[in-house]
């Protein structure tokens, strides 16, 4: 496949055949070379050959395969004249993380680790179709779909301020219940307040090292204090979604044209368009709202274990989503569909949609690593919009397939890694053998690269202390 160094950390796939834009991959050498072993690389291609896509298909340096688009992937299509895939947005939709601050200190944290993290098990049930904490009922269910953070801040589960600190608020507006199907709601109306398996996560990190004192204060992430990054998304109601109009478009438009049937898809426009849109933001709010449920159940597990701390939101972003969006095209602002999967909304300083406090520093990028290795926040960096529709990476990407951990990887092996590396591990082993940083790329090197190239700047590294596993 023909490609072309644009300049450091920046190549380019030209137009060529059907392709109806270039590639652009935002990657160092390193990263670049575990890109091109998987087929990601011919994803990248065959989005960009996708119906009014504009400027470029992009891929980020923690890109891997995945079903349709790969999953490091961001794309933006014309409101007119562009398509709208599931296989872009994937099967977890809006799979997201927030971050938990806190002023328990390291040492205090320490003490008492075992217990708090056998009472997180207990607080957060984890697993593929685990029951929640949360009963709720249809007619519930329904208002979750449609309000998402501020059901949840609603009935108790965290306050006013919480919403401010989600993206989009936490509440996708276009959102309309009745377009979730009756199984899809069956599926999900016992996962509430629950992570599910995979690589789904709660973290209790240390802010190990600052990097922008400025910023990591109006973050309120102070070094040496205790953090909680939680990663999950919208469980079995949001792969139920996905399914269900994957097959409703390839029944009405089919694939016959496509590159890759994997990328069935309807006109942003058309009514078959506009309902998945309705359904994915109604699967994305009951991905907030089932982060917010998680979060203050943490929060008030941490209270008893620690009654004088105070803990804050410092941000939820979410990392497999479809969103409209204003840019500049040939001068022209325009509104796009933008598509990221497995990659994260970086809005710069002053951009519309950034919480108040964060307007003159711009909007929190939360990137984790692996269960072992650092996690890290950045922020994003105004001119971003040009490179890469404000978009960075979402992790540290897969280099081997889960499979291939368990033919590699022992349970043992795993352990032995977070040992060493003062550890302490809650989940299934499944889970565990899975996420090992020997299944992924190297983290360091894929926020390096983020940073050199321009798409977002580093704040703080987080260090895993605690881990409890889906």
């Amino acid at each position: 496949m023909k490609m072309k160094k644009i300049s450091k950390g920046i190549y380019e796939i030209p137009k060529t055949g059907a392709m109806k834009v270039p590639v652009r991959i935002f990657a160092s050498e390193k990263l670049l070379k575990d890109i091109e072993k998987d087929d990601c690389l011919k994803q990248m291609v065959n989005v960009a050959q996708l119906s009014g896509i504009e400027k470029y298909s992009i891929g980020m340096g923690d890109a891997h395969q995945g079903y349709g688009f790969c999953i490091g992937g961001v794309a933006a299509f014309d409101m007119d004249d562009g398509v709208i895939s599931p296989g872009g947005i994937g099967y977890d939709i809006n799979c997201g993380v927030r971050l938990l601050a806190t002023d328990i200190s390291l040492n205090d944290f320490l003490k008492i680790r075992k217990e708090v993290l056998h009472d997180l098990g207990r607080t957060i049930p984890s697993g593929v179709g685990r029951g929640g904490r949360v009963n709720v009922t249809y007619q519930q269910l329904d208002e979750i779909l449609v309000e998402g953070v501020e059901w949840a801040v609603k009935k108790g589960f965290g306050n006013e301020k919480d919403i401010e600190f989600c993206e989009e608020g936490g509440r996708m507006k276009m959102a309309d219940s009745d377009k979730v199907s009756k199984t899809a709601k069956k599926r999900g109306i016992g996962q509430l307040g629950t992570l599910g398996a995979g690589n789904h996560f709660v973290d209790f990190q240390v802010v190990d090292k600052i990097y922008d004192k400025k910023i990591a204060k109006v973050f309120g992430i102070e070094e040496g204090k205790i953090v909680v990054m939680i990663h999950c998304g919208s469980r079995g109601l949001g792969h139920q979604v996905a399914s269900d109009y994957i097959k409703s478009m390839e029944d009405k438009y089919g694939f016959a044209k496509l590159p890759d049937r994997q990328l069935v898809c309807a006109p942003i426009n058309s009514k078959l368009g506009k309902d998945y849109f309705k359904a994915m933001s109604a699967a994305a709010n009951f991905a907030f709202c089932n982060r917010q449920i998680i979060m203050d159940n943490i929060r008030k597990m941490l209270e008893r274990h620690f009654p004088e701390n105070k803990s804050r939101l410092v941000y939820d972003v979410a990392h497999n989503m479809a969103k409209v969006e204003k840019y500049l095209i040939d001068g022209v602002e325009k509104d796009l569909m933008v598509i990221r999967k497995g990659a994260t909304r970086s809005f710069g300083p002053e951009r519309e949609g950034i919480p108040a406090a964060y307007k003159k520093v711009g909007q929190p990028v939360l990137i984790p690593g692996s269960m072992s290795t650092h996690s890290f926040v950045l922020v994003g960096r105004k001119g971003n919009e040009e490179l890469s529709f404000s978009s960075s990476a979402h992790g540290a990407g897969r280099a081997h397939s889960r499979s291939w951990a368990h033919k590699a990887l022992s349970l043992e092996k795993v352990r032995q890694i977070l040992e060493k590396k003062d550890i302490l591990l809650e989940g299934s082993s499944k889970g565990s053998i899975e996420e090992s940083e020997l299944s992924y790329k190297d983290i360091e090197e894929v926020i390096k690269s983020t940073e050199e190239i321009g798409l977002s700047d580093k704040v703080a590294s987080l260090r895993p202390v605690a881990v409890l596993i889906g």
